[in-house]
């Protein structure tokens, strides 16, 4: 989940499914849902830290320009409508949470509350899932893993010799 939060393209959904899958809904809920916050915190702070031009290699200008336009839209509320709806790209709102003058905790705090739903629905669900669907979520997962980490490689390959 921390992964998917920073840099990888996996729907949290599915990394969802799969941990009500394995440890129960409560346990998974519980996995998920931590370690999407962690995932949320470090994306803020390294926002914080590195800046737009950083924020904007992670992402893209035009997906940090949308969301500044829904924070300035939205203001104080913005972290939290954006929690709450699933089409809303999560790593990128905590990257341009970062880029505000928004504190941490009043980010930490809509993000906590605004996932928090989806989380418990995602989580109950992904826990009634048994036999071959249970096996094909698990698949997915596994299959969005190996294709993430076969782009990356590949990213970070043709980076180091792209100017050699």
């Amino acid at each position: 989940m921390v992964l998917q939060s920073i840099i990888a393209p996996l729907p949290a959904f599915i990394i969802t499914f799969a941990n009500a899958g394995i440890f129960g809904w409560i346990k998974g809920a519980i996995l998920s849902w931590s370690s999407a916050m962690a995932g949320a915190v470090l994306c803020f702070y390294i926002a914080r830290f590195l800046g737009r031009d950083a924020v904007e290699k992670l992402t893209s200008k035009t997906a940090i320009e949308k969301v500044d336009e829904f924070f300035k839209n939205y203001g104080k509320y913005a972290i939290l409508i954006a929690r709450l709806l699933p089409f809303i790209s999560f790593d990128i709102v905590s990257y341009a949470a970062g880029l505000t003058s928004m504190g941490f905790w009043p980010f930490f705090i809509a993000t906590g509350l605004g996932q928090l739903p989806a989380t418990i629905i995602y989580s109950y669900i992904g826990g009634m899932l048994t036999g071959t669907v249970k096996t094909l979520v698990i698949g997915l997962l596994f299959l969005f893993a190996v294709t993430t980490l076969a782009f990356l490689l590949k990213k970070m390959w043709n980076d180091k010799h792209k100017y050699a």
